[in-house]
């Protein structure tokens, strides 16, 4: 038998491969239903490096496939490390890599660099819930205008064209850069774009938001008075913004997985937070948007990671793109 070859896509491999925005939907609907059958994920695990605030994560997962032999099983795990200080230093404060392997022998087929899926398949399954349970129209408020707004701004032009966008961060200069290209049309095509540093007046009247701020100390930080009523708020930040009365009160409170919402539910993190419905479950029941508020709190999953992979990387075979490494 021989030994296939090992390929390496690089973060510009990785854009080139990448499908288009309907198969990313997809994609995301696949790993949030597989999530509630047989698929294996067990919640993060890893070390603490020593610099201060700094840490490092393994995402294993494993999912059937459809072949009775598990040849379109899918195994690989997500290496995610952030180290805050890099900042000063001028590097990325996240590096993250994904590896396949073959499901059958348990080679490595391919390591790809895994920062611009992380964005991608957050994005999409934010997506997912916005399809499902999200507003057929009204305001769009994005709290956070760094990669994941990014990400995310052409998925809501996808599922809500010609949406208007109120954007929001503490950096003007960042606000701005990001409020230009959506004018320009670089994210899809989106209405007006407003632009301000106070997350309250960005949220007040929005149909939809979606927060995505950096990771610190406060918590919970958006009086419950700013949200709509029948809103639906989509939560890639944990709880950083979300206050726990929001998903107390919601009609509905979905999470992607609940296991590893409730690890991360803690005397610190989550504080009052009701336990969630998986959004495969709502999925599988056929769960319609309720007439209140909805609540995504999405945490991110390896299995994610390895779906959105193995579809990236038959691309990039079929495309001839990447490197073959020697074994």
């Amino acid at each position: 038998m021989t030994t296939p070859a090992l390929r390496y896509l690089s973060a510009d491999d990785v854009r080139l491969a990448t499908p288009d925005i309907a198969e990313r939907l997809a994609l995301a609907e696949r790993t949030m239903t597989a999530l509630v059958a047989d698929a294996q994920l067990p919640p993060k695990f890893g070390v603490d490096p020593a610099p201060a605030d700094s840490f490092a994560h393994a995402m294993p997962a494993w999912a059937r496939g459809e072949a009775t032999d598990g040849s379109a099983d899918l195994l690989g795990v997500k290496w995610v490390v952030g180290f805050p200080q890099n900042a000063a230093r001028g590097l990325a404060t996240i590096a993250a890599t994904t590896i396949l392997s073959d499901a059958v022998t348990g080679l490595p087929r391919a390591i790809l660099d895994a920062g611009t899926i992380t964005a991608l398949r957050t994005a999409a399954v934010s997506g997912t819930a916005i399809s499902r349970w999200g507003p057929a129209s009204g305001p769009v408020a994005i709290i956070g205008a760094g990669a994941q707004a990014r990400s995310h701004l052409p998925v809501v032009a996808h599922l809500l064209p010609g949406a208007e966008v109120r954007l929001c961060d503490r950096d003007d200069a960042r606000t701005d850069a990001l409020a230009d290209e959506v004018a320009a049309g670089s994210h899809g095509q989106l209405g007006h774009v407003h632009v301000t540093t106070d997350p309250v007046t960005a949220v007040t009247g929005a149909a939809l938001v979606l927060t995505m701020v950096s990771f610190g100390p406060a918590r919970q930080s958006l009086p419950e008075a700013a949200f709509m009523p029948a809103s639906t708020v989509i939560a890639v930040d944990y709880d950083m913004c979300v206050p726990a009365s929001i998903a107390t009160a919601a009609d509905l409170f979905l999470t992607d997985d609940r296991g590893q919402f409730l690890a991360n539910r803690t005397d610190t993190q989550f504080v009052g937070y009701p336990e969630p419905v998986m959004i495969g479950e709502a999925i599988a029941a056929g769960t319609g948007r309720p007439a209140g508020r909805v609540l995504v709190s999405h945490l991110g999953v390896g299995l994610a990671d390895v779906v959105f992979a193995d579809a990236i990387l038959r691309r990039a075979e079929t495309m001839g793109v990447g490197t073959l490494l020697e074994r």
